[in-house]
């Protein structure tokens, strides 16, 4: 069995993100029983040098689309950075599926080799597709949805590991 980028990019974010909305959704119901705004749950870090969980989320969709447009050669959609409340974050999640959605195998294909040229610490570094998708885009979307995850559990949301995971 030949395992391709699409079976490592599609359907993985699509369940962590989707994960995410059931992990909102937690949270929200939350935020109501406690009493407080959910804002306070958009804007709570970690740590007072962290980005907070709206940060996290929008970070963690940009890995998702520049991942797939960069491996199918298609341009990457700009969204701006705007989102503060729960129901804007989820809209930007929603759009992030919805993207996911329109890419097939077959767009994916030799995505593996596309040369992927980034800007890291003001340089241009170009790298093969695998290298990018297992070096960078893989592991900074994992590590966005977590900290997200770990901010809303830091926050008192009941989630555990089966939440994340799905």
């Amino acid at each position: 069995m030949t395992i391709s980028v699409y079976d490592v990019t599609v359907p993985v974010f699509t369940r962590m993100l989707t994960n995410l909305l059931a992990i909102m959704d937690k949270a929200e119901a939350s935020a109501a029983e406690r009493k407080f705004d959910t804002k306070v749950l958009s804007d709570m870090r970690l740590s007072p040098d962290m980005i907070p969980f709206r940060g996290q989320v929008m970070i963690a969709t940009d890995h998702v689309k520049g991942c797939v447009c960069r491996l199918s050669g298609r341009e990457i959609p700009s969204w701006p950075d705007t989102e503060h409340s729960f129901d804007e974050l989820r809209a930007r999640i929603r759009k992030a599926l919805d993207l996911l959605a329109t890419i097939r195998p077959e767009d994916l294909a030799g995505g593996e080799s596309r040369e992927v040229t980034l800007k890291l610490g003001g340089q241009d570094v170009t790298m093969p597709g695998l290298t990018y998708l297992t070096e960078r885009a893989l592991p900074n979307f994992f590590f966005h949805v977590t900290t997200a995850y770990a901010i809303l559990r830091h926050g008192g949301v009941p989630v555990g590991k089966r939440d994340y995971i799905g």
